[in-house]
């Protein structure tokens, strides 16, 4: 079918707007919609509203060229829940950058709602693309792709009425997990709510995060998503959902089957009811956002909506090589952040998921290219300080992805105030520390000295402790981390040492080689000795992670051993391999109670919540340093220690200040049992909380008085916990 044979009405040019300045999207007004989208370059544009159940009946409507290339118009008639898209003409220069094509219907990128999501199929292509998939950069396609392109629904936008839990940095504990992944196996979880926005918003799902004790679920996009061409081709899907359609629709395969019968505005309703049963509970809900690249891939991919809006105009292209995309983030194309049309289009949609959704915060995909400017990296870029002075997005949690793969894109602690960072160099010092570096130590050789462990814990001020303002970014600034979606999960880390992604179809290429991980001996399946130290290794990085200063996450899964089998890019693996798998036994039980017990410690004993960097230093009222590092005879660590890879045992101590009880955490990195002696500190007893040695957190404490003795096992930790005084 060609556009010529269509079938479809035209009609007059619609009436100039209502709005002015034009509100961009489709949003229902009067007795119609007004309508409204930015193609400067484009010589003429039509609002096409579709019937996909009458032939695909089309109703093309005129828009007015309005200032700064915006397209409106108001169509009188229109009702919620009409499909529709844009057709747009223009130039044909492949060369040049342009490929602009009327037989395309392109998606809103302001449609709050996907009522279809694109087919894959040679009619998507804006270039002739052969049922074999030979490519034809230069020709223009003149096929209509109407009967497999993606569809907007109009619908009405309506704010939530939500009370936010604005939860304090300081008491802030984050969840990675996926909608699906984290509830399709669930106990508890009525069948037809399994993997869906309303499982996860069902009480079971709750009350699992409640006694877990977390405060903040950080969800994978869940932005409306198409997966790669050459994932469809493989039979796979990308199940991760960073690969975005649109940044205003949720995605509506996780919606239950009720709501998506109930249409566009029933998918809506879902997600704001989960966000609103998790705010019920007091956990703030976090998006993980794309707003990077997008799902049309390179110059070589589909035309679904920016690129046939004007791809000079939303995309990076190479100013030598106009044709060709720029592209930082190993996706084929990426925004280009100098552009006021991208950086509007990404306040815009990060305000309608705090205002209409009720979402809390977000977490920023490569974010490095959101802050570059041509190729340079732009530290105050006008995105950051636009969010930074909203005043709605100034009010919610901000973290980004402090990296991407183009030039200088490694940029930790180079992000402005009030956003935080995912903590790389947290993740890779804490897997060094307890996975690598005993690998190696085991086998003759040796690992690091304490130095760069002790300033993780310690909460990288060297990091985040820099800049115009004092204190830097703040303690808060790191998101401490030792596994996310992407790569192994804690389990794994300690049961391989190598990837065995071959389920994805690329034979084993993807994926990351530099895991920092160890199997203890033996690939996978291994003898209960081995298992046994496994376990304590995972039990290691989750107490360091969950008591280091900054802001913990968690990787859905890890509280409860959940294996991947050695999968570290489960990207495309929407199947058992990826999901969450609730038959827990002895062992994955007791982990479940030891990672609860930790955060139960954090919760309910401040000094593992500092607000501020440590001094080494008393403060204010306080005979004890804030932080303090000794050695295994109690005395303060002498500067050549630190130097040592051999001396791999420390005692770190944090007061409490009279406001929390002191703590004392043990670190043993070393391969044979060590029997310390404990500091001083106020003169009271230390109480023995939890030891990585133990399976299970244990039912009653024991007592140990200043200059007493306690061994600590092999690569093991031991948190303690000091007496108050009573005249504080």
């Amino acid at each position: 079918m060609t556009i010529s044979d269509t079938p479809y009405i035209d009609a007059p040019l619609a009436q100039p707007t209502l709005s002015n300045p034009p509100k961009l999207g489709a949003h229902l007004i009067a007795d119609g919609v007004d309508i409204a989208v930015e193609a400067p370059h484009a010589t003429n544009v039509w609002a096409c509203f579709v019937d996909p159940d009458n032939n695909h009946a089309e109703h093309r409507v005129a828009l007015r060229r309005g200032l700064y290339g915006v397209w409106a118009g108001h169509i009188a008639g229109i009702t919620a829940g009409t499909f529709y898209g844009f057709r747009v003409d223009g130039r044909w220069d492949p060369a040049a950058g342009h490929v602009y094509n009327p037989a395309k219907l392109l998606l809103d990128p302001y449609a709050r709602a996907v009522g279809r999501t694109p087919i894959i199929d040679p009619r998507l292509y804006g270039y002739v693309m052969d049922d074999d998939h030979t490519a034809h950069l230069d020709q223009r396609d003149p096929r209509d792709s109407v009967e497999v392109a993606g569809l907007g629904v109009i619908i009405a936008d309506e704010p939530t009425a939500c009370a936010h839990p604005y939860t304090p940095w300081d008491e802030t504990v984050i969840y990675e997990a996926h909608v699906v992944g984290l509830t399709k196996t669930l106990p508890g979880v009525p069948e037809e709510l399994r993997g869906t926005y309303a499982g996860l918003g069902h009480p079971a799902t709750i009350t699992h995060l409640k006694s877990l004790g977390i405060s903040a679920i950080e969800l994978l996009p869940i932005h409306a998503k198409l997966s790669e061409p050459f994932l469809i081709h493989k039979g796979l899907e990308n199940y991760w959902g960073y690969n975005t359609l649109s940044f205003f629709a949720p995605e509506p395969s996780y919606a239950s089957a009720a709501a998506r019968a109930a249409g566009a505005q029933g998918v809506i309703d879902e997600v704001k009811n989960m966000v609103a049963a998790l705010h019920a509970a007091g956990i703030e809900v976090l998006l993980d956002v794309v707003y990077n690249h997008s799902c049309e891939g390179g110059i070589d991919g589909v035309t679904v909506s920016w690129r046939g809006l004007g791809s000079t105009h939303y995309y990076r292209h190479d100013s030598a090589n106009p044709g060709a995309l720029k592209d930082t983030t190993g996706c084929g194309n990426s925004f280009d952040f100098r552009r006021t049309s991208v950086i509007r289009m990404t306040l815009d949609s990060l305000r309608y998921w705090v205002e209409v959704i009720g979402v809390d915060g977000f977490r920023f995909d490569l974010a490095v290219t959101l802050g570059r400017e041509g190729d340079n990296f732009n530290p105050n870029h006008p995105l950051y300080s636009a969010m930074a002075t909203d005043p709605v997005l100034s009010t919610v949690k901000l973290i980004n992805e402090p990296w991407d793969v183009g030039y200088g894109g490694w940029r930790t602690g180079q992000f402005p105030v009030p956003t935080a960072d995912w903590n790389d160099r947290f993740r890779d010092t804490l897997r060094s520390f307890w996975l690598s570096e005993p690998a190696a130590i085991v086998h003759g050789g040796h690992g690091s000295d304490l130095r760069d462990l002790a300033t993780r814990m310690a909460g990288s001020a060297d990091l985040f402790g820099h800049g115009r303002l004092p204190g830097g970014r703040g303690v808060h600034a790191s998101v401490n981390f030792v596994t996310a979606h992407d790569g192994f999960s804690l389990n794994d880390l300690t049961a391989y040492s190598h990837k065995h992604n071959d389920a994805n179809l690329e034979d084993n290429r993807d994926g990351s080689n530099n895991n920092l991980s160890w199997n203890h001996g033996v690939e996978g399946s291994a003898s209960e000795a081995i298992m046994t130290m496994r376990r304590k290794s995972a039990r290691n990085l989750m107490a360091c992670l969950i008591l280091a200063a900054g802001t913990p996450m968690l990787t859905a899964g890890d509280e409860i051993l959940k294996t991947q089998h050695g999968n570290n890019n489960a990207y495309c693996q929407n199947s058992p391999l990826s999901w969450l798998d609730w038959e827990l036994g002895e062992h994955e039980e007791n982990m479940l109670a030891t990672t609860s017990f930790l955060l139960q410690l954090r919760r309910e004993h401040a000094v593992f919540r500092p607000t501020q960097f440590f001094t080494g230093s008393p403060r204010e009222g306080d005979a004890l340093r804030d932080m303090e590092w000794l050695d295994a005879s109690g005395n303060q660590m002498q500067d050549y220690t630190w130097f040592d890879p051999q001396a791999r045992l420390v005692q770190m101590l944090r007061s409490g200040r009279g406001i929390s009880r002191d703590a004392l955490v043990i670190i043993n990195g070393q391969a044979q049992a060590q029997q310390v002696t404990l500091p001083w500190g106020r003169g009271t007893d230390f109480e023995l909380m939890w030891a990585s040695q133990w399976e299970r957190p244990r039912d009653h404490t024991e007592h140990i008085a200043p200059g007493g003795h306690l061994t600590l096992a092999p690569f093991s930790v031991a948190v303690l916990l000091g007496e108050i005084l009573e005249n504080n």
